[in-house]
């Protein structure tokens, strides 16, 4: 539970640009002395780490955490650990990281799309810095695009600025149909889509199925519908990244 609230304390000054307490927050993850420590959540705080690494002058720090893991990844067969090792790597580079970044986008994150954006913003920002803007944009559209696909904000309006910067400009995120709904909304409209019925999704969400549809009542004119078939249609589309 420690390390998971490190975990998130990481992430949250990660999303302010506070680089040292990022740093402070996760390292305790990686310190086998630590409370905080666990082997596990190391995969999910690595590339974090990294990028604190590189924003705070941790470098060799981390540079030391990365390798560590490395025999680890290859013990264990970890996608996730594999994934955050290729992502870190180039980071964390002391020269020049090309064939570094290379192998990472060659690794195959597919399965991973957070991380393979990740990786491509740090990719453009990369080329940006190295005088090559015409070529840190195709990275960075892709990662905005997806960052705008997982509805990830923080980091999308992130690939934005650095779009700006390289020469192109960047307009905001086409609003998805699905944006059109409320929280609880959204929640029971995705288990309409699965199939589940009104008493089911009642059961999940903690609610009556008369309210459940009450709220489908709402949903299908937000959306332009009027039967579950078209729901599952139109909930497949939004979330289809392409």
């Amino acid at each position: 539970m420690l390390a998971q609230v490190q975990l998130a304390r990481g992430t949250a000054a990660l999303g302010a640009g506070r680089y040292d307490e990022v740093y402070e927050q996760l390292a305790r993850i990686f310190d086998p002395h630590d409370a905080a420590y666990h082997p596990h959540l190391r995969a999910w705080a690595l590339v974090d780490l990294a990028v604190a690494a590189a924003g705070g002058g941790y470098q060799d720090a981390a540079r030391r955490h990365h390798a560590k893991l490395i025999p680890e990844a290859a013990a264990t067969g970890s996608p996730l650990l594999r994934a955050s090792l290729a992502v870190a790597a180039p980071m964390l580079a002391t020269g020049d990281a090309q064939a570094l970044f290379d192998t990472a986008l060659d690794t195959g994150l597919t399965a991973w799309p957070l991380h393979r954006a990740r990786l491509q913003l740090a990719y453009g920002m990369w080329l940006r810095r190295r005088q090559q803007a015409g070529e840190s944009r195709a990275p960075l559209r892709a990662a905005r695009d997806t960052f705008d696909a997982l509805g990830a904000d923080a980091w999308a309006e992130r690939a934005r600025r650095e779009l700006r910067a390289a020469g192109e400009r960047s307009g905001r995120p086409a609003l998805r149909v699905l944006d059109l709904l409320a929280p609880q909304e959204l929640q029971i409209a995705r288990l309409a889509a699965e199939g589940l019925s009104n008493r089911e999704i009642g059961q999940q969400l903690y609610l009556s199925h008369r309210t459940v549809r009450n709220h489908l009542y709402r949903i299908f004119p937000k959306l332009g519908i009027t039967s579950r078939t078209e729901l599952a249609a139109v909930v497949g589309a939004s979330l289809d990244p392409a």
